[in-house]
């Protein structure tokens, strides 16, 4: 799963599972956050509040796809050592747009000033209440994967090198539903004709393009066709309403890699062997995503999110709404892909993607850049999480 409108993770499924195939679709459709179950109104779990759209009893908050159980702050693995103050700008960014329930601590928040890690973590007990994620069934253990927002080199005008386009919307695609295919846009006539003006950009590879795709946005370094150079966004524009196909799921069908090997950077290194196959891989996902081009004034912030606001690299996660809703701080205890070191942190929950789906499952974002491309491209490993929510 970085703003289409209203949400932006249209950033993708997550990478490393999507390799996998495993995940359904790169970039979340633009539906907006479900509508909340009716809320019941049993007794309620005395000084805490209920999250939108669940049951509560004594012991646990139920939502459409996940409950709560309620916990203790022993309960969180590495919670004293958290660089807890780390979360504040992205906490301050969820507070813009506040979930339910949440106006008073966002106040709050907003004037609390500067706090060290201990400071953080005290503030937050004394107006918070853990809860641990379980699926319906009890279930504890989930799935974590990562995405990241993608920086590549492109060419404003087709030249050089720079000869994959990323096209805004066609003009015409409202007109058919779905819409053509990929390899339809890329070989009929009539469907190549409905792009003809409509590129924003250039890029060297296809999988370039492609991972733009998979993630929903990403930065791109512009070569102006005055010799000048700018940093932009493409961001999500709309899809082609074709259904996802795992690229890697395909490698693995056709016998050309193992699932161990499904990778991104497994994928790339297929491709560099197998430079005539590429359109076959590339044809075997039906579904195109197109961009509109954004402004990047400042290169610190990062995409929106499903919830409208800039993710934080390391703070923000995609979840299922109907298991968390946006704007949760929620505590991770899962490991790093590369080194299998704890990986144990407060983050907000501020992104989604149509893959991302059940109680215990989230999608980590990474940031931009070289090192987080590879931290997310290989980030599948088992999770837990516990949920934050206001008392009364």
């Amino acid at each position: 799963m970085i703003q289409f409108l209203p949400r932006v993770r249209s950033l993708r499924p997550a990478l490393g599972a999507l390799i996998l195939g495993l995940l359904a679709a790169c970039a979340s459709d633009p539906e907006g956050p479900p509508a909340p179950v009716e809320e019941r109104s049993p007794a309620g779990t005395p000084g805490v509040g209920a999250a939108p759209g669940a049951a509560r009893d004594s012991a646990a908050i139920v939502r459409p796809r996940a409950r709560w159980t309620a916990a203790q702050w022993s309960d969180l693995p590495g919670w004293e050592r958290d660089a807890t103050s780390e979360l504040w700008p992205a906490l301050l960014r969820g507070c813009e747009r506040p979930a339910p329930d949440w106006s008073r601590v966002c106040e709050e928040a907003r004037g609390a000033g500067v706090l060290s890690d201990a400071a953080a973590r005290l503030w937050l007990r004394q107006r918070l209440q853990p809860w641990r994620v379980e699926t319906l069934e009890g279930a504890t253990e989930g799935l974590i994967t990562g995405y990241f927002e993608p920086l590549i080199e492109a060419s404003r005008v087709a030249r050089g090198p720079f000869r994959v386009p990323l096209h805004a919307p066609p003009k015409d695609l409202a007109s058919r539903n779905p819409y053509w295919t990929r390899q339809q846009l890329d070989t009929l006539p009539a469907a190549r004709a409905a792009l003809q003006g409509r590129e924003l950009a250039y890029v060297a590879d296809p999988l370039d393009a492609l991972v733009l795709q998979i993630q929903g946005s990403g930065r791109l370094q512009l070569q102006e066709s005055d010799g000048g150079q700018r940093l932009v966004r493409a961001a999500f524009a709309a899809h082609n309403n074709q259904p996802y196909k795992s690229v890697g799921r395909w490698l693995i069908d056709q016998g050309e890699i193992r699932a161990d090997q499904a990778s991104w950077p497994g994928i790339k290194a297929w491709a560099q062997r197998n430079p005539k196959r590429v359109n076959e891989l590339l044809w075997s996902n039906p579904r195109t995503v197109f961009f509109r081009e954004e402004p990047l004034p400042d290169p610190s912030v990062g995409p929106r999110g499903a919830q409208g606001v800039p993710l934080t690299p390391g703070r923000s996660i995609a979840v299922d709404p109907q298991s968390i809703p946006y704007g949760t701080p929620v505590w991770l205890d899962t490991t790093e892909p590369l080194s299998s070191q704890p990986l144990q942190r407060l983050v907000m929950a501020q992104d989604t993607g149509s893959a991302i789906v059940g109680a215990v499952r989230a999608d980590y974002f990474w940031g931009w850049g070289a090192q987080p491309e590879q931290q997310a491209g290989r980030m599948k490993q088992g999770l837990r999480m516990w949920v934050l929510w206001p008392r009364s």
